[in-house]
């Protein structure tokens, strides 16, 4: 037990990590842009853009008043800062629930968590701590800009990806890695009940854990 729970730590260290970097770069990108705020509103004193790999990475400054990517969530501000809250207590739950499964699902949990965390600081604390707006109403600060082939479908105009941070990416990456995984995903119900003991083998050879269960009790003659 004590192992099972050295280990679940290192992934919560992970996201720890992760969270640190991205306000971290947060930071830095708002005080090297010269940012300052008056009301709820803000300027940029240096620079507009910067050129990263000439146009296709650039760091441009933005707050985003919304989810991730630039997706606004309207006058439900409040709304939206509270269910991250809650969303962000249910993944770090989940992940410490996580510790009898695989390492893989483990760290796609823990990036999600990290980049849920870190967005929720934003928009609980930038807004007193920048002093523009009260607390749960700041704005997500985004400055990573990729240029893509220009989109112009219906109401969909797009002439470079919308801008993004690293929490942003954190969640990308966590998703992507439980879709590959995502045979070795427990259920809500198999971590409510403390299902222990899991078989290793599903981490290596992509078993599901609910059939490996059910074979074990087929062969113990369990109804």
């Amino acid at each position: 037990m004590e192992n099972k729970n050295k280990n679940i730590r290192v992934f919560f260290v992970v996201s720890v990590l992760l969270i640190i970097l991205d306000q971290i770069t947060k930071l830095l990108i708002k005080n090297y842009f010269g940012v300052s705020h008056t009301g709820t509103s803000f300027s940029i004193e240096n620079w507009q853009n910067i050129r990263i790999i000439g146009d296709f990475l650039q760091f441009t400054y933005v707050e985003n008043e919304g989810m991730a990517f630039g997706i606004s969530f309207g006058a439900g501000k409040i709304l939206l800062s509270l269910f991250s809250i809650v969303a962000s207590i249910a993944l770090a739950w989940y992940l410490y629930k996580l510790k009898d499964y695989s390492n893989w699902v483990k760290f796609g949990i823990a990036f999600i968590l990290a980049g849920a965390v870190g967005n929720l600081i934003d928009r609980v604390f930038y807004g007193i701590f920048f002093d523009y707006a009260p607390i749960f109403y700041g704005r997500v600060i985004d400055f990573i800009q990729v240029d893509i082939p220009d989109i112009h479908w219906g109401f969909i105009d797009y002439t470079y990806f919308p801008i993004f941070n690293i929490a942003d990416s954190c969640v990308t990456v966590g998703v992507v890695i439980l879709l590959i995984v995502h045979k070795q995903i427990p259920s809500l119900a198999m971590l409510k009940n403390n299902i222990d003991n899991v078989p290793e083998i599903a981490e290596t050879n992509g078993i599901n854990p609910i059939t490996e269960i059910n074979n074990m009790e087929n062969k113990n003659g369990i109804e």
